[in-house]
């Protein structure tokens, strides 16, 4: 009994990491979508809105909210550059390129974390994380460079010039994401995974509310874009959460942040089944150099921590 326990437990992390990798993919599916008729902000605005509408009463049912109190400022703030920037950034980036360039891009951000870590925590480099980093941010450097010079990956709409500043928005946001794994380590050490993920909705929320109203569009978009705000918030941002939550307990932290890795597959995947974006070899390969270099400095692995 006990050895097929322990089977159905492996096959359950197994389930909810392909399906978590498969919803973060969608998400950029989703911006698109959405942003086309609402515009980045008020895009940005209602995820963040619609999954604290999810998660909050879900953190009041777990008792969690004397924690959320005591530290209630620091939480909010840490939302601000937890998701309320780095939502904004990607959902202008996928408008002007596309989003599996963008979900690459996004791959990178354990990169960026060892790097922020290293400069404003101390945390120790070996040599094989600063290999990491070498071949991650040239990879990053190169496809960057590729895909503003042959154009595969750019919206047909888009100028050269908003090709650029979708790139540099698709880095800044995985300098978000990079200085809020600092901050929570070093001023929100031990915080429980709901709480994190609820307060940096709501600050998000809060933050984005006057400039996505201010940039809300003049027209009524349409039901399709309605439809992709929803699930945006609901299934890729409210339930994708909790499906995170269970893979850490499940499979441990260093497992659930390897789903890194594979969302930028279903956001290929995506993009070709529904928005018949290019995907070339070129941006396959620098993909997973990107990749590799992410994980070789964010020492997932045993041998080279």
């Amino acid at each position: 009994m006990s050895h097929i326990a322990v089977e159905s437990s492996a096959t359950d992390w197994r389930v909810d990491y392909v399906l978590l990798g498969a919803l973060w993919g969608a998400s950029f599916l989703f911006m698109r979508m959405g942003a086309a008729e609402f515009g980045a902000l008020p895009t940005a605005w209602m995820r963040v809105c619609i999954a604290t509408l999810m998660l909050f009463p879900l953190m009041l049912w777990q008792g969690h909210l004397p924690t959320f109190k005591t530290k209630w400022r620091l939480i909010l703030g840490f939302g601000v550059f937890n998701s309320a920037l780095p939502f904004a950034l990607y959902a202008f980036a996928v408008m002007h390129i596309s989003t599996g360039l963008s979900a690459i891009l996004n791959a990178a951000v354990p990169l960026f974390a060892a790097l922020v870590a290293w400069l404003w925590l101390g945390d120790r480099l070996n040599r094989w994380r600063i290999a990491g980093l070498i071949i991650g941010f040239v990879g990053v450097s190169v496809l960057a460079n590729n895909q503003t010079t042959d154009h595969s990956a750019a919206n047909p709409d888009a100028s050269v010039w908003g090709q650029y500043t979708a790139i540099a928005a698709c880095l800044l946001a995985t300098i978000c994401y990079a200085i809020s794994g600092s901050f929570t380590k070093k001023y929100l050490p031990n915080l429980p995974p709901l709480v994190s993920a609820t307060g940096s909705q709501l600050g998000a929320t809060l933050a984005l509310t006057l400039p996505a109203f201010w940039a809300m569009p003049s027209v009524m978009p349409s039901p399709k874009a309605w439809g992709a705000l929803m699930v945006l918030g609901v299934a890729c941002t409210g339930i994708a959460y909790i499906l995170y939550f269970r893979l850490v307990n499940r499979a441990g932290p260093a497992k659930a942040l390897t789903v890194t890795f594979l969302i930028p597959v279903f956001a290929l995947i995506y993009g070709v089944a529904f928005l018949n974006e290019t995907v070339t070899l070129s941006m396959v390969l620098l993909g997973v150099v990107v990749v590799f270099g992410t994980a070789l400095s964010s020492g997932i692995f045993p041998k080279v921590k």
